[in-house]
């Protein structure tokens, strides 16, 4: 199940990476346009330019239910195949029209007006995320389907969408039943951590750091930041909206990362590296500084996250407290600010011109005490509890520390030490990649050399069962991940 549940969140992330891109086209159109949000007449170059960059941006912004279901069915899908993709859009389209207020009006027999308002919410990015599961799994079970003589022009992959559509039909019924239901539980979660004010967004940030490990934040995600029940944060934010329209302050559930991620984990590496051996310093500081870098600029921090939580569970606990405690004063304090990818530099520049952004300079206040709060709670947890952080490791003589090291941006002599260090091509089962991790099964988990991939200079070692493999490497883990498949 955890496996399922990691590459559902992995799959998740190739629709989200259209995000920069709406962020940055509707960040400069605003710019350029502020009529687009605020009304009145466009007129002259400039701001016509701007109004067709926000509709470029929101051409996707509008439609990201349905880019869920075709990425997720591609990520889920045994070999990546644009066929599962296909049929992740086939079911997304069955289960959505037939579940269309008029269509469910006509089947119960009532006015549109009086059909439950959960089949007005029914095109969300968890119906997305169902539709890609549903397109995936018939893919992967179905693309090599043999059919006798007369209907072989329809086997392989051409049943596999006609199969989905029957599935998505069966779906829809059992939706037509369970949604309203499903419906009411997400938005009763919603209405309570709305109705907590800031305390909300501050368990909201708790809740969504703790997840990480597990691949499940996306889900907690699509509640607050999508309209999966109507809160729709990020969607109303970079709509230009001026006010929420279910009553909740506008960027609440997004403005409490931005201390945490460009200044708090900076802080945070920071001690990391003080604390560090004095032999260990010099590496330390490079796999660090890297990862806070990619925080602070783009607000990517699975590299630093993935470096200790699994070597110091409680610090990643009180990390995740931490994130929560700022965005609830980040929040009190009427800071507000919006993200498209992730709450980093990039993004806070782009926001800032929105309509609902808020007190942006005081980033710089809250960024210095995260920057501040983050270091002495993590430099006084690793030294007094002994915590076995980045550059803290026990000494290990068959490691030559100073070729533990990504030089050069060699990624062929990276994914050679790493499937060395994995026992060879022929111990290697399969091989994936998410944003940050190779993603691995092997046969024999006894012949993995942890100490030997350490070497090639990656982040760490994640082994979350007998036979998976996770290597941490970084943002450029895809160039690693093509020369690994090259060698495999």
């Amino acid at each position: 199940m955890m496996k399922f549940l990691q590459r559902l969140g992995k799959s998740l992330m190739l629709p989200v990476a259209c995000l920069p891109v709406c962020g940055i086209l509707m960040g400069i159109g605003y710019a350029l346009c502020p009529a687009t949000m605020q009304g009145g007449d466009v007129s002259g170059a400039l701001q016509i330019i701007g109004f067709f960059l926000v509709k470029a941006g929101g051409a996707l912004i509008d439609n990201m239910s349905w880019l869920f279901a075709v990425g997720v069915a591609v990520g889920m899908a045994k070999d990546n195949d644009g066929t599962a993709g296909l049929s992740g859009l086939v079911s997304w389209l069955m289960m959505t029209k037939l579940l269309q207020p008029a269509v469910v009006g006509t089947l119960t027999g009532v006015a549109v007006e009086s059909v439950n308002p959960a089949f007005s919410k029914i095109e969300t990015q968890f119906i997305g995320i169902l539709a890609g599961i549903i397109g995936a799994a018939c893919y992967n079970k179905f693309k090599d389907t043999k059919l006798p003589d007369a209907l072989s022009f329809f086997s392989g992959k051409r049943c596999v969408a006609i199969v989905t559509a029957v599935v998505s039909i069966i779906m829809a019924a059992i939706l037509f039943f369970v949604w309203p239901v499903v419906y009411g539980a997400l938005v009763a979660l919603g209405s309570g951590i709305v109705s907590l004010g800031a305390v909300g967004a501050g368990i909201y940030a708790f809740l969504n750091r703790l997840l990480i490990p597990f691949g499940l934040h996306h889900a907690l995600n699509s509640v607050f930041w999508f309209d999966a029940i109507g809160i729709n944060d990020l969607g109303q934010f970079w709509a230009g909206a001026t006010a929420a329209t279910d009553g909740h302050s506008l960027g609440m559930y997004m403005s409490g990362f931005f201390p945490c991620m460009m200044f708090g984990i900076p802080g945070a590496a920071l001690a990391m590296v003080h604390t560090a051996k004095s032999n260990k310093k010099k590496i330390a500081a490079g796999l660090l500084g890297a990862a806070a870098l990619s925080a602070f600029v783009c607000g990517v921090t699975e590299p630093f996250e993935f470096a200790f939580m699994f070597l110091a569970p409680v610090l990643y606990v009180v990390y995740a407290l931490l994130y929560g405690i700022f965005a609830a004063v980040t929040v009190a304090l009427g800071f507000r600010a919006g993200f498209s990818f992730s709450a980093g530099l990039t993004d806070l520049v782009f926001s800032a011109s929105l309509p609902a952004a808020a007190k942006t300079l005081l980033i710089i206040p809250l960024g210095l005490a995260a920057l501040v709060i983050f270091y002495l709670v993590f430099r006084v947890m690793i030294s007094a509890l002994n915590l076995k952080t980045p550059g803290r490791e026990d000494d290990d003589e068959a490691v030559d520390e100073s070729k533990v090291q990504l030089a050069n941006n060699d990624f062929t002599t990276t994914a050679q030490i790493i499937l060395e260090g994995l026992g060879g091509a022929g111990n290697v089962t399969s091989v994936d990649n998410c944003i940050t991790r190779l993603r691995l099964e092997v046969k024999d988990p006894l012949l993995v050399d942890e100490k030997k991939i350490k070497s090639a200079g990656i982040a760490g070692v994640i082994r979350p069962s007998k036979t998976a493999v996770q290597v941490v490497v970084g943002t450029k883990v895809q160039f690693v991940a093509d020369e690994f498949k090259k060698l495999m």
